[in-house]
């Protein structure tokens, strides 16, 4: 089981955060339960495997390294990604508790073809061809590790394939940028195809 569904936006959690608690944390303790039980029923087969999809986020914010590792602490600053680190946490206890086979990916922003217009990179490319404003959350210095979805698909099937169960992996595309960054390179391609 891949799970993947989650509420991901990290201004909405600030606005509205019981959707973020509701969605990530009671909704992914009941596909565990339901996970859980069937695990259960089929004699706890080897080959069931529960990929649980996170987020950098849950780290806070990259430090002076410009990355995040495995044993870096727990550091959520939002809404969103408290709800996250909560649901990782109850993945982990399930397997700490009952050797549930699974494992917590957790990995930087994602960013590709047919992604929802609310975040970064699509947003600011759609305002730059409406020549709308371009909102950037605070003064653009939030630094960000970006991963183009293909690979991150490919992370995780490695990780479904030879990842061991009740262990965490971090998934980056060790493409750190400052917000500010991204959203003059895209200004720059654009102007560049758009004249």
């Amino acid at each position: 089981v891949f799970h993947f569904a989650a509420e991901s936006h990290v201004d909405r959690s600030i606005h509205g955060p019981m959707d973020f608690v509701e969605t990530n944390v009671i909704g992914t303790c009941r596909l565990l339960s339901c996970c859980f039980e069937a695990w259960e029923k089929q004699g706890r087969p080897g080959a069931f495997r529960f990929v649980h999809i996170s987020t950098d986020e849950v780290y806070g914010r990259i430090g002076d390294s410009g990355r995040f590792t495995e044993s870096t602490p727990y550091d959520p600053s939002s809404p969103y990604s408290a709800s996250k680190a909560a649901s990782d946490h109850f993945v982990r206890a399930l397997s700490r508790t009952y050797g549930f086979p699974s494992v917590v990916t957790n990995c930087s922003n994602n960013y590709g073809p047919y992604q929802f217009p609310e975040k970064l990179i699509p947003l600011m490319i759609l305002n730059i061809a409406e020549e709308k404003p371009l909102p950037v959350y605070g003064d653009g210095q939030n630094v960000r590790d970006w991963l183009y979805v293909i690979d991150h698909c490919e992370a995780l099937l490695t990780v479904f394939e030879t990842g061991i169960a009740g262990e965490t992996y971090n998934i980056g595309g060790g493409a750190e940028r400052k917000n500010i960054e991204v959203v003059h390179l895209l200004c720059e391609l654009l102007d560049q195809r758009l004249n």
